[in-house]
This record gives C-alpha cells, sequence and structure tokens, in this order.
C-alpha cells in the first residue's frame, strides 16, 4: 500500500517528466522557437531602465537633455525650428578689414562682404538663435545679422566687445571686456548694462558653462590666469594662475560628460585639462604650436584642437582620453576659430595670418577649400548649427 505522500510525489514526477517530454518535442520544432523563448527570456531577464537623474539647472535654464552629454542636442542636422530655414552660411569677421566675409558652404565661395566697425572679433549667436553679433572691439559696438534675410541692423553701443557669451537661462549677455578688464552683464536682448564685474586678472576672452550652468570657467590670456564664475551671483568665485610661465590661455570647451575643462593655451603649445567643481590643478597635454581653438564633433566622441602656430589640427578622443591624430594643412597656415558643419562633415577654420578660412573634412583631415577673405580673419561662425540655444562665442550650443 502507497502512503499518500508518495503517491502524491509519483504524480508530481510524472507531470515533470511529461513536461519535459513537451520541451523536447517543442525543441524539435526548429531553431526558430528556440530563438524566440531565448528572446522571451533574455527580455524578461533585463532590469527596466534606470530613470536618468534630473540636473539641478541654472534656474530658468532649458532641462539638461542627457547627464552624460551636454552636447546632446547638437547631434548631425537636428536643426530648431527657430533656424531650420536659415540659408546655411560661414560669416568670417576681419579683424583688419573691418568687415565680415559670408561664404556659401556648397560652393566655398565669398557671396557677400559686409562693413562693420573697428577689429570685429567674433560672431556670436544670440541665446534665443534669431541674431548673430559681430563684436566690434575696438570700435565699441555690436553689429547684428540677421541669419534669415542677411540683412544688418542698427548697430548697438558696448564698450570693448572682444568677446560674447550668453547665461543659459537666456536672461544676459555677458561681455568679455578684455582691455576693461571686466565680465559685463547685459540684457540678453538690449544689451542695456545690467551689472559689471571687475577682475583683477588681465585679457579676459573666452569661456564656457558647466553642465547645470551654475558657474562658468573664464580664460584671461594675458595674466595666464582662469576664473571660476557663479552664473547666478554674477561673481568671481575662485581664481588659479596656470603652471606655465607665460601661459596664454585661449577657447575653453566642456567635456561631454560635464567633469572636465579644456583650455587651449598658445604659449605652453597645447591643452590644460582640469576639473571644474574642484577648481584644482590642472594636468597639461601637448597638442602643437599656437594651440588655440576647441570645437566638439557632433558624435560628442572628438574634439578638434587647432594650432594656429604650425597649421595643424589635433583630435583629441574623449573615451580614450588621448590624442588619436594630426592634421596639417597643405602648405601650412595658422588656423585659428571657428566651428564644424551642422552636419558635421566639415571643420571651418579661420586662418589668422593668411587672409583666408580653411574648410577640413572632419572624417579624413583632407583640406576641402581653402578661400581668400579680409585681412586678419578671427572668430568665424559656422550657421545655422544643431542645438536648441546658444551660450555665445562662435557657436556653443545646448
Amino acid at each position: 500500500m502507497h502512503h499518500p505522500i508518495e503517491k502524491h510525489l509519483g504524480r508530481t514526477l510524472a507531470a515533470g517528466a511529461a513536461l519535459l517530454s513537451l520541451a523536447a518535442l517543442a525543441g524539435c520544432d526548429g531553431d526558430s522557437r528556440n530563438r524566440a523563448d531565448e528572446a522571451l527570456a533574455t527580455k524578461a531577464a533585463v532590469p527596466p531602465a534606470e530613470k536618468q537623474p534630473v540636473v539641478d539647472g541654472l534656474p530658468g535654464m532649458p532641462p539638461v537633455l542627457d547627464p552624460k552629454d551636454v552636447y546632446a542636442a547638437d547631434r548631425p542636422g537636428r536643426l530648431s525650428p527657430v533656424v531650420k530655414d536659415f540659408p546655411s552660411r560661414v560669416y568670417v569677421p576681419n579683424t583688419n578689414s573691418n568687415t565680415v566675409s559670408v561664404i556659401d558652404p556648397s560652393t566655398y565661395e565669398v557671396i557677400e562682404t559686409i562693413p562693420v566697425g573697428a577689429q570685429p572679433q567674433h560672431v556670436v549667436p544670440s541665446w534665443d538663435m534669431k541674431t548673430l553679433w559681430v563684436n566690434n572691439d575696438k570700435g565699441n559696438s555690436l553689429t547684428p545679422i540677421d541669419p534669415k534675410t542677411g540683412e544688418v541692423g542698427k548697430t548697438v553701443d558696448v564698450h570693448d566687445p572682444y568677446n560674447l557669451y550668453f547665461t543659459p537661462n537666456g536672461t544676459y549677455a555677458i561681455v568679455m571686456a578684455s582691455l576693461d578688464r571686466e565680465l559685463v552683464f547685459r540684457d540678453a536682448h538690449t544689451m542695456k548694462r545690467m551689472k559689471t564685474v571687475p577682475v583683477s586678472c588681465y585679457g579676459v576672452n573666452h569661456a564656457d558653462f558647466s553642465l547645470d550652468g551654475r558657474y562658468f570657467i573664464v580664460s584671461c590670456e594675458f595674466s595666464g590666469e582662469l576664473l571660476k564664475v557663479d552664473t547666478e551671483r554674477m561673481k568671481v568665485i575662485e581664481q588659479q594662475k596656470l603652471p606655465f610661465g607665460g601661459a596664454m590661455p585661449q577657447d575653453v570647451k566642456i567635456s561631454p560628460d560635464g567633469k572636465k575643462f579644456y583650455v587651449a593655451d598658445m604659449m605652453a603649445d597645447g591643452v590644460w585639462v582640469l576639473d571644474g567643481d574642484t577648481f584644482g590643478k590642472p594636468k597639461f597635454l601637448h597638442t602643437g604650436k599656437g594651440c588655440h581653438g576647441l570645437y566638439v564633433s557632433r558624435d560628442s566622441r572628438e574634439m578638434y584642437i587647432s594650432n594656429r602656430g604650425e597649421g595643424t589640427i589635433s583630435v583629441f578622443d574623449f573615451a580614450e582620453d588621448r590624442l588619436t591624430k594630426k592634421w596639417d594643412l597643405p602648405g601650412g597656415g595658422s588656423p585659428d576659430m571657428g566651428g564644424v558643419s551642422a552636419d558635421g562633415k566639415v571643420l571651418w577654420l579661420s586662418g589668422r595670418y593668411n587672409s583666408e578660412v580653411y574648410a577640413i573634412d572632419t572624417r579624413t583631415g583632407v583640406q576641402l577649400a581653402r578661400i581668400k577673405v579680409g585681412s586678419g580673419p578671427h572668430g568665424l561662425a559656422v550657421y545655422p548649427q544643431p542645438g536648441r540655444y546658444s551660450l555665445g562665442h562662435t557657436g556653443i550650443f545646448r
């Protein structure tokens, strides 16, 4: 006589054997069901996607799209509705000619030359991306250009506008008053002076903002220093001298993950790398003579570094944390400031001492064109570019 528990166990084992038989038969049914079962099993095993942390950004700033990539909005061809109908152009300020050369990038030809104020240094897209501001440094003025129509607006009086940036919330324009030794916060639309911040360094010229927009790092080229500025308080909160005699810092760019700032130094012939949050001592990366401009690729993987003193462009890989390529301009040149085309395929740089502009293939480093412009071409702007809003300079978009 079988015990009831044994009977139950027997039935369970029999049921298990039957299930195994069915499974074996199912296995004979072919690979397709196996693959489907595996796919289902795999799918079930994947944990739910982690919620992206929300960045506590500067009040009024558009939300950060991706905390791991500040350039997430800058993908190839992702033009804002504000600029999608603007004609593609390259605007080149010629500091010695007091003009802006306008290039059609599809033909590599200068299609217009616009007279502006004395010593135009940079062409800067406004925060709302509707206006291009020509920084007439010695002319103590800004010349507005409508990038949709090409029309030149009424000049605005602004003292010593060497360069121009915008707070990430679009409230203020920040004038880099290099010779006045001031950071001047102005109304982003009217350019009315709102607050003047005197600085103790010499030659404030370039900057970039933190991931959350709450601070920005400024380079001072004539005293070899860096400033850290609280955006909301409009106040310098830290300052340091670069550890190189005769340092002359230029362009500033943040890494895609927001953890590092890169500062080009034309006298040290390379890039300083520092943690913006701690603002500690920077490390140095040699690139080439006269290191000057820094431009991030449209996929956020690389940074193009112009070495003005030797006619080369170094390519830095963010993930590998090293230089991977170096491109030579045929016959040399003086690659300076510029930007990347909307599709990411062309790097445009001004040739500061050669009265020319270079178009460079970003995949191969091959020079596509060398275009004659006015004398002393400097901070050219490729426009339009992808992004939701502009932080200024020749086009820093988020």
